[in-house]
């Protein structure tokens, strides 16, 4: 179950719907009408869990007290074992983080914008300081468990699904190389284990600086394969991408790459190391573990690729 507890919001981002200046009609929740949807629907079985996010309201900490108070009131109040990720407001207290990662399995704080100058033009409100000072935050959370878990204590839970973030392609001339720098920097700054990349919607009555067509999806899909490359193939984002260059749209960036480096193929299957395995298009990440467990016994031959089910031409 999805939901925004309000879309009241206090900032103007010029790219959200919800902004301040924004015509769109408001709603709001209360705590309870929220505990009390998802507590209805869980128990029918059409719901395995709740993301629950909000605009701004009043303050950072008091709409981040109402985002906790949710969590805790299904975990304590109904003993609700579903699963639970809450967004986080930048900029809010250490204190409600720590609770936040108590009641939930996954927190996250929206990085919004590639660079901070891009958050500068269109959300001047948040900071690139008050965001990856949230992450740090969930970050240390995340890692003081870890060590209170080895060093045999019985700790209790935090954000056990790890945290991750969002943030919002196209709205500016940001190019792609720039924006998987970003997600690169924050996935080793902070251990995020997901970015998720959206691509700009034009809004009603949108400021002149945005465009005026959304980008095409296809740019959001090949930054989450060029994403999927960095996190489990193996790539810098310099052999993905050059800076301040874009991604080609009409091949995926796994491609790309070996028809840029011919040299290096074609690769014998039955003697090349896992890196360079993981580089050949079609051939994924487990069937890569197959091929290396199968040739510990004996050579593969074109029958156990078939079996593998990996993609070749004869």
């Amino acid at each position: 179950l999805k939901l925004l507890l309000t879309n009241y919001c206090i900032y103007d981002c010029q790219f959200c719907v919800n902004r301040a200046s924004s015509d769109t009609p408001r709603a709001r929740f209360t705590v309870a009408e929220v505990i009390a949807l998802t507590v209805d629907f869980y128990r029918r079985n059409y719901i395995e869990g709740l993301f629950l996010s909000s605009g701004i309201v009043g303050s950072v900490d008091g709409t981040m007290e109402q985002l906790v108070a949710v969590a805790r009131g299904l975990r304590e109040g109904h003993g609700f074992g579903g699963y639970i990720h809450l967004k986080l407001i930048p900029g809010a207290s250490a204190e409600l983080v720590a609770e936040a990662g108590r009641w939930a399995d996954r927190l996250s704080a929206n990085i919004e914008l590639p660079t901070a100058q891009d958050l500068q033009q269109l959300a001047p409100e948040k900071t690139r300081a008050d965001i990856t000072g949230t992450m740090g935050a969930v970050a240390e959370g995340i890692a003081e468990h870890a060590a209170d878990r080895k060093a045999g204590l019985k700790a209790p839970a935090f954000a056990p699904a790890g945290q991750s973030t969002q943030m919002v392609v196209g709205a500016t001339p940001t190019a792609d190389g720039t924006i998987l720098a970003t997600a690169d920097e924050l996935y080793r700054a902070h251990g995020l284990r997901r970015v998720y990349y959206s691509a700009y919607s034009p809004t009603p009555h949108a400021d002149a600086r945005l465009p005026a067509l959304r980008p095409p999806l296809l740019r959001e899909h090949r930054l989450y394969q060029a994403d999927w490359l960095l996190r489990f193939y193996g790539f810098d984002v310099g052999e993905v991408v050059a800076p301040g260059a874009n991604l080609a749209l009409d091949v995926d960036p796994k491609l790309a790459w070996a028809l840029a480096n011919r040299d290096r193929f074609p690769v014998d299957v039955n003697a090349a190391p896992r890196e360079l395995l993981l580089r050949v298009p079609g051939v994924g990440v487990r069937n890569v573990d197959r091929i290396l467990a199968i040739r510990r016994h004996h050579a593969l031959t074109v029958d156990d690729l078939r079996k593998l089910r990996v993609n070749w031409k004869s």
